[in-house]
């Protein structure tokens, strides 16, 4: 079970303790993500992820703050959203006190070297590089700019742009720290074996010690983010080409935030459509049809909007095929729902599911940060567990009529398409 308190500077301290394991994780997260930006500092979040561990005022570059966490054997790393940013290391728990050391040390005191913002801008744009390369992420990139449109944060992608980061200044990134990484809307969190000598006080403990190493943060107002808007009549379609062997699509209707009452129910519908291997998707696309290699289904959930998504790479000849008979798989679901014996196989693997998920510090640290970041407050797992079970038919036939509609269908495609007519037709419920 975690407990949660807030330090009178706002800062919040979350700790969970796991029996029977000798690791600890610290993650700290903090409310920056592309969502925060400017246009004109898009990429800024992500930017400075890279440059906290490029040295600080202690460890004066980054082989300094590697070797001191290399000779832990220990796991860190960093990464980044359109609304959080975290830093995490994860290692034996006898050496929590370095791990407090340096992770605050790099939050707190990063250089932002004029040399290493230059030679990194190198290192963002190859990584921007990879990612347009490499077509199963990038189209998650186009789904939401489509959703979203290129005027709002939410549309925006979390490396920004090659433009803006090749302009992008040290000021730049020193007045978004200040504006970003105060105590207010940052977190942090320890997982694992925390319990030491008094286990009765542990979470005292740690909350002390957060304080201690975390005594500098700024204490200010944070600035916040756009509300985003959403509006759309009819279907959306956006086609990058590209000269691929495979078609890669996303197939989106606009759902639900991440806290809205009926993600369970999502969920399970998801799951149902295209979460496993067994899956209505998975078997009749690719196992009756062999349309494709890979066809998924997923939910993605913001603190202020979210989609469920259908993800599949699929032949170039037969790409039309595949986009009638997934729309077919959703029509059918919207007229006619789903049998109970598909709702209670969804139900027991998404039970499964979470149990797995869990398994390890770093991952229960992921998950509590995500809900407290996205979600807005912590569910326990026997919470979730709890939601799941009262998933009903009703719940989804009711959630089917609500999201599959003409005015919330979206689909991107990478592929190597220049008329893109044909397919527009094909979007209808």
């Amino acid at each position: 079970m975690h407990q949660k308190t807030t330090l009178p500077n706002g800062l919040r301290v979350i700790t969970y303790p796991m029996e029977g394991i000798s690791t600890v994780t610290l993650l700290v997260v903090v409310q920056a993500g592309s969502k925060y930006e400017t246009k004109e500092i898009n990429g800024v979040s992500h930017f400075l992820e890279h440059m906290f561990f490029k040295g600080t005022t202690k460890r004066p570059n980054a082989q300094a703050i590697s070797e001191t966490l290399d000779v832990l054997g220990g796991e860190f790393n960093a990464f980044t959203s359109k609304e959080w940013t975290g830093y995490y290391v994860k290692a034996d728990s006898r050496h929590l006190d370095l791990l407090f050391d340096v992770i605050s040390d790099m939050f707190l005191h990063s250089k932002l070297s004029a040399d290493e913002i230059k030679r990194e801008k190198g290192v963002i744009i190859e990584e921007m590089n990879m990612y347009q390369d490499t077509p199963t992420r990038y189209i998650e990139d186009l789904i939401e700019l489509l959703l979203y449109g290129k005027n709002q944060p939410a549309g925006w992608f979390v490396l920004g742009s090659k433009e803006t980061i090749l302009n992008m200044t040290r000021q730049q990134m020193a007045q978004y720290v200040h504006a970003q990484y105060v105590a207010r809307d940052t977190v942090v969190i320890i997982v694992g074996d925390i319990y030491g000598k008094d286990k009765e006080n542990y979470h005292t403990r740690l909350e002390q010690k957060v304080a201690s190493y975390f005594k500098e943060i700024p204490v200010r107002e944070p600035s916040g983010k756009s509300v985003v808007t959403e509006k759309q009549d009819e279907p959306q379609v956006l086609f990058h080409y590209k000269k691929t062997d495979q078609s890669h699509l996303e197939l989106a209707v606009r759902a639900y935030r991440a806290s809205h009452r009926d993600m369970p129910a999502l969920s399970v519908l998801s799951t149902i459509l295209g979460g496993n291997m067994s899956s209505r998707l998975f078997f009749r696309i690719r196992e009756r049809h062999g349309l494709c290699y890979y066809i998924r289904s997923g939910i993605t959930a913001h603190t202020d909007s979210g989609y469920l998504s259908v993800r599949a790479g699929v032949d170039n000849v037969r790409f039309e095929m595949a986009l009638k008979k997934i729309m077919a798989e959703l029509r059918e679901i919207r007229a006619k729902g789903v049998l109970q014996k598909e709702l209670e196989k969804a139900k027991d693997y998404l039970r499964s599911k979470l149990n797995l998920s869990l398994e390890t510090s770093s991952d229960v640290a992921f998950w509590l940060g995500e809900q407290e970041m996205v979600e807005g407050a912590i569910k326990t797992k026997q919470q979730i567990l709890k939601e799941i079970n009262a998933v009903t038919l009703a719940d989804i036939s009711r959630i089917a009529l609500d999201i599959f509609r003409n005015d919330k269908l979206n689909l991107a495609v990478i592929g190597p398409y220049k008329n893109t007519s044909p397919f527009i037709p094909l979007l209808r419920f």
